[in-house]
């Protein structure tokens, strides 16, 4: 009865038009089964989150594999560094590999303050928690917001799926039972030099840098993130995270001289490191204080070297932090270069003036938005102060109420 089943089974089957014709997978389907990753819909590059999704917005959809992200730090290094751990803590949710070097801090102890992952339901119950929190205030300016940014939606929105993207408790550390699953190498600069006090270096490079690369392609190669092994079951990404590169801990003086003795060092260590991220399964994400290098043809040259460079402006001890203005917000981001992936474009964002915040748990990158001058409480001063530091601000944003009009077109 089988036998006699399948000619009429086929035969139907050939009534109604069918083939037997199956198309073969693309090979960007295969990239995509990589834990933790998606292909992007407009250039096909493979992207990975950067442990914020409202920056992942800004930054087209994420961070590309074999790419490199530069945060230029601010002025205290607090929220690069937050930045920093957020790019590492998602690699943990992921499963990725890991790889850390710094040159102050032990790379073990930076793991352990990396913030705790917020996963379904205990993300809801915390983003809930934030919402009720913020809930009577935005009611009270619900009636009193700037009418052209009323229907604008909000750069922070909770992703459409929970495998790429996630959200993140600063005021809680990750456990240590996540560790368990991935593999992590450290590099630390201290521990490097004493255990080899005398190394052959490349030209133009200190000896550091020099350290550095060398463990990064001993990983790249040994781990197979080169893809020299085909027949692993499993591919991965590698993520690398390098902290306060350029300053003075790493031998270089490109931060405390304004002509420095090693001045093609740092651009040498880029160019090679791009190298190796171009051929591997891998993607990096670099600190360096920027505001503390006084050569500008270096930091020209730094930010051409780079794929990504994103810079954040605190406003911790300059005159914005007491600016009625940015009472909302702790600091400015500026994007200033996105990579043009298998296109003559960028991706570029919409949005131009973003600011950052931290609430009580969570980090957020958002569209600047100046508060209303629609209250009759305001003091003249205040006004002032408002319409002199509205100035400041680009036009993306707009313009404020000047004048005795409220709102002036």
């Amino acid at each position: 009865m089988a036998a006699a089943a399948g000619p009429a089974v086929g035969g139907a089957a050939r009534g109604r038009g069918a083939t037997s014709f199956q198309r073969k997978a693309a090979a960007g389907s295969r990239l995509a089964a990589v834990a933790g990753t998606r292909p992007s819909v407009r250039h096909g590059q493979l992207l990975l989150s950067s442990g914020l999704p409202s920056l992942d917005c800004v930054l087209g959809g994420g961070v590309a594999v074999g790419t490199l992200l530069l945060i230029e730090e601010d002025k205290y290094g607090l929220y690069s560094n937050l930045l920093f751990k957020y790019f590492l803590a998602e690699g943990v949710v992921c499963g990725h590999d890991l790889f850390v070097a710094s040159a102050k801090e032990r790379p073990d102890n930076i793991l352990k303050e990396l913030p705790a992952p917020l996963l379904d339901d205990t993300y809801r119950n915390e983003l809930g928690e934030e919402a009720t929190a913020v809930k009577s205030e935005e009611f009270q300016d619900s009636m009193k917001i700037a009418w052209r940014y009323q229907n604008l939606p909000k750069m922070e929105a909770s992703p459409t799926s929970t495998k790429f993207g996630h959200y993140y408790d600063v005021s809680k550390t990750m456990s240590p039972e996540l560790f368990q699953s991935i593999k992590w190498h450290s590099f630390y600069l201290p521990e490097e030099l004493s255990s080899q006090p005398k190394m052959k270096t490349c030209s133009n490079m200190n000896s550091a840098y020099a350290r550095l690369l060398q463990s990064i392609q001993r990983i790249i190669y040994q781990e197979g993130f080169d893809g020299s092994d085909p027949q692993k079951k499993q591919k991965n990404i590698l993520r690398i995270g390098i902290q306060s590169l350029g300053s003075v801990l790493w031998g270089d003086d490109i931060c405390s001289s304004d002509t420095p003795e090693d001045i093609h060092s740092l651009t040498k260590f880029l160019y090679v490191l791009r190298g190796l991220l171009r051929k591997s399964l891998s993607a990096c994400i670099v600190t360096v204080p920027t505001h503390l290098i006084q050569n500008k043809a270096i930091m020209e040259r730094v930010t051409n070297l780079s794929d990504t460079v994103v810079g954040l402006e605190s406003f911790i001890g300059s005159e914005r932090e007491t600016n009625p203005l940015y009472k909302d917000y702790h600091g400015l981001v500026h994007v200033h270069q996105i990579p043009r992936l298998n296109s003559l474009i960028c991706d570029v964002s919409d949005t131009k003036d973003l600011a950052f915040r931290l609430k009580r748990k969570l980090f957020t990158i958002e569209r600047l938005h100046l508060p209303p001058d629609l209250s009759d409480t305001v003091s003249r001063a205040s006004k002032q102060d408002l319409a002199e530091s509205a100035k400041l601000l680009s036009s993306g944003c707009g313009a404020m109420a000047i004048g005795k009009k409220h709102l002036d077109f």
